[in-house]
């Protein structure tokens, strides 16, 4: 049996080289085939999505489920997950001396793309303000910071497959000005330069990483010197993008079409990542799985759309809201047609129970299904770009969808720190509500009358004697018990006796 030429080409390859090979283009702002291919990793085709993680994993879902139950080729972590201790103590992932320590800190499958980057998507504004040297993080025990040298000798310690360099952005600033973006560019330039020495030094006998440059979220000319330097000394020195404004792209330089797009724009919906992949981006996050699995929502949409049957104007939900009464009694999967585990195991009245109970099960197998589902939608959408149907089924799809996802409408599952905002740390009392309360004294007489109890009412005297109170006496001569005494017991009627 001939090996075919793609394979024989990636097993050539060295064992750290990412390469990207487009399929399909028709332009340089318009949708796009590719394929990222790493040895001994899934290849991931693109439009195509990666993991969004919280500390290592995707929330709701165990690594045993994620190799069962998760069809995805990568994910993407951030290093302000395991730099709680720093520079107190040092973390523990970096205690851990085996190969790739990162991938077997988290449990992570073999063939799965792992992509570093420095902050969560979306990230939480810090109030520690970025210097020309260090970068402002959210951990899990508060803000901290990090100096591009830590975050170069961290890629090296940790050894992903993808690394995406620093990008000095003020995130949660309405306005930033002329001089904090020429700041913004400087700051970028030298930071992935640093980045790039750390991974020259690096001997023959340690494992590589593929680097992304970040792309800022500023018009071309205000981070032109950082791209000069980009293009001139640096280009032959990465291999792909991240890309924080994706409605920037046509001031990508034409130099840089040929490598693959990662999208720090957070999408809010599945339209605005049709935009996106309009535009020519190539690879998402997709945070708003995580938000939807959170709400209790299940997401419930194909594309390219079904066809209307009769004129209406009403648009379809883009999902489910799990919380309602309406699917107590629902034996239906959540969406017709899906075959993940959820829908082919389960039933509406069976998450929806979950959810009223609190079982974390509940949100594991939404999240589940919401993952199915979107890889449904990229699929979709890459057989919509092969034939050449894109527009017109993104058309289609804006008319029968509505534009945003259902509005949370239950409690959710206990609220992780990371998805406050900053000013929600400064505030007194905790995050989340209690889950049980103590009765007050009034509930507590109702609970009692509910079982028969009347607890203002002395207890009768009793005059006889039962059996179970007779049953300490039973062998008491063995310990001494005079004579006068056992006259009085024989005189003891038992109620028993008397009914006779």
């Amino acid at each position: 049996m001939s090996v075919p030429a793609s394979i024989q080409k990636l097993d050539q390859l060295p064992p750290e080289m990412l390469e990207f090979t487009l399929l399909k283009k028709t332009g340089a702002l318009a949708p796009r085939l590719g394929r990222l291919s790493l040895p001994r990793r899934k290849s991931i085709l693109t439009p195509g999505f990666i993991g969004n993680t919280s500390r290592g994993v995707i929330p709701h879902v165990s690594q045993d489920n994620f190799r069962k139950s998760v069809e995805l080729g990568g994910v993407y972590i951030a290093l302000e997950d395991f730099v709680e201790k720093h520079p107190q103590k040092t973390p523990p992932i970096f205690k851990y001396e085996v190969p790739e320590p990162l991938r077997k800190f988290i449990a992570l499958p073999e063939e799965t793309l792992l992509v570093l980057g420095a902050r969560r998507n979306p990230p939480i504004p810090s109030p520690v303000a970025n210097t020309n040297t260090q970068i402002g993080l959210l951990t899990s025990v508060g803000f901290t910071t990090i100096s591009s040298d830590y975050y170069a000798a961290a890629a090296r310690k940790l050894q992903p497959d993808v690394v995406v360099g620093l990008a000095d952005i003020p995130f949660g600033q309405a306005a930033v000005g002329l001089k904090r973006k020429d700041k913004m560019s400087d700051r970028t330039e030298t930071w992935l330069r640093d980045l790039i020495v750390k991974q020259g030094t690096m001997d023959d006998a340690e494992k590589g990483w593929s680097i992304f440059a970040p792309i800022l979220p500023i018009d071309r000319h205000l981070q032109s010197w950082y791209l000069e330097h980009l293009l001139d000394d640096m280009v032959d020195k990465i291999d792909g993008v991240a890309i924080y404004d994706a409605y920037l792209l046509h001031e990508l330089p034409e130099q840089l079409h040929h490598l693959p797009r990662l999208s720090f724009h957070a999408p809010a919906s599945p339209q605005e990542l049709l935009r996106q992949i309009s535009l020519g981006m190539d690879l998402f996050t997709v945070p708003f799985i995580n938000d939807a699995t959170d709400a209790g929502v299940a997401l419930d949409f194909n594309f390219p759309a079904p066809v209307k049957h009769h004129a209406s104007s009403t648009r379809r939900s883009l999902g489910i809201d799990m919380w309602s009464d309406d699917h107590a009694l629902s034996v239906t999967p959540l969406s017709h047609n899906c075959t993940c585990y959820a829908c082919t195991k389960h039933h509406r009245a069976f998450v929806q129970h979950l959810l009223g109970a609190k079982e974390m099960l509940g949100w594991v197998l939404i999240q589940l299904h919401n993952h199915a589902i979107i890889c449904a939608f990229f699929a979709g959408v890459r057989a919509s770009i092969e034939v050449g149907t894109f527009d017109t089924d993104v058309a289609a799809f804006e008319a029968y969808y509505e534009p945003d996802l259902p509005e949370k409408t239950g409690q959710g599952p206990r609220v992780r720190g990371y998805q406050f905002k900053s000013e929600a740390h400064a505030k007194k009392g905790k995050k989340n509500p209690k889950a049980f309360n103590k009765f007050g004294g009034e509930d507590l007489v109702k609970l009692k009358a509910a079982h028969g109890q009347q607890p203002n009412k002395k207890p009768a005297t009793r005059d006889v004697i039962d059996d179970e109170a007779l049953l300490g006496l039973v062998g008491m001569e063995e310990h001494g018990i005079n004579a006068d005494a056992a006259v009085q017991m024989d005189k003891l009627n038992l109620e028993d006796d008397e009914r006779r």
